[in-house]
């Protein structure tokens, strides 16, 4: 059986857990959290989460386990079969990845946890995430999905990327990033209806107070 190492607040790990429901995959979930101890980077060479545990060992990093469990892994399908449309997808997940989930991240210690973070890199974040959001605008299709009919890998970094960003945009700086998309925001009141997103988000809501007191630990 595959084993999925992480925990039920990252949103990497949510991406990888809800490609295995949407496929029908059997997994079991292993409670791993960051870190740089021996065992940990036995497991994860830079520590990280998620990891896919597999028989012939661990797989990193979140793109590639998608890969792998899209290429190795039977059940519905989550990139389409004609090479030009899986590209599509597949880069504007990587778009969301590395120019909104990204710039957005720089700040979640400021909007989430009630640390300081120096306001050149607030600055930076502002302005990365309107050309971020200006990028998914021209490039997403929403129709209704981010990449066309169906759901795909670049539904899963939407679904837990976009509303993060949100957020910090809103909190920082009082921006609604989604005002001139309702397709978008359609589509994020569509994925939160799905069964097994819902699963995903009371898994988080249940593991949240004790993340919140392993961060507040180490304020």
């Amino acid at each position: 059986m595959l084993k999925l190492y992480g925990f039920c607040v990252s949103n990497y790990y949510n991406m990888v857990k809800l490609a295995l429901l949407e496929k029908g995959l059997p997994f079991e979930e292993v409670p791993f959290y960051p870190g740089t101890t021996p065992e940990a980077l036995a497991i994860s060479p830079r520590g990280k989460v998620p990891v896919l545990g597999v028989e012939q060992g661990f797989i990193n990093e979140t793109s590639v386990i998608l890969e792998y469990i899209e290429q190795s892994q039977k059940g519905t399908p989550l990139l389409p079969s004609e090479p030009f449309e899986r590209a599509q997808a597949l880069a504007l997940a990587k778009e969301i990845e590395l120019y909104i989930e990204l710039p957005a991240r720089a700040c979640y210690p400021a909007a989430f946890f009630g640390m300081s973070v120096p306001q050149a890199i607030q600055e930076k974040t502002k302005a990365e995430l309107l050309l971020g959001f200006a990028s998914l605008g021209r490039h997403g299709k929403f129709a209704p999905y981010v990449a066309g009919d169906s759901l795909s890998v670049a539904d899963l970094y939407f679904l837990y990327s976009v509303p993060m960003a949100c957020a910090v945009a809103q909190k920082l700086f009082d921006i609604d990033l989604l005002a001139e998309m309702p397709a978008a925001r359609a589509l994020l009141e569509r994925l939160e209806q799905n069964p097994h997103v819902q699963r995903i988000a009371k898994d988080k809501d249940a593991a949240m107070p004790a993340f919140l007191q392993m961060i507040a630990s180490k304020k």
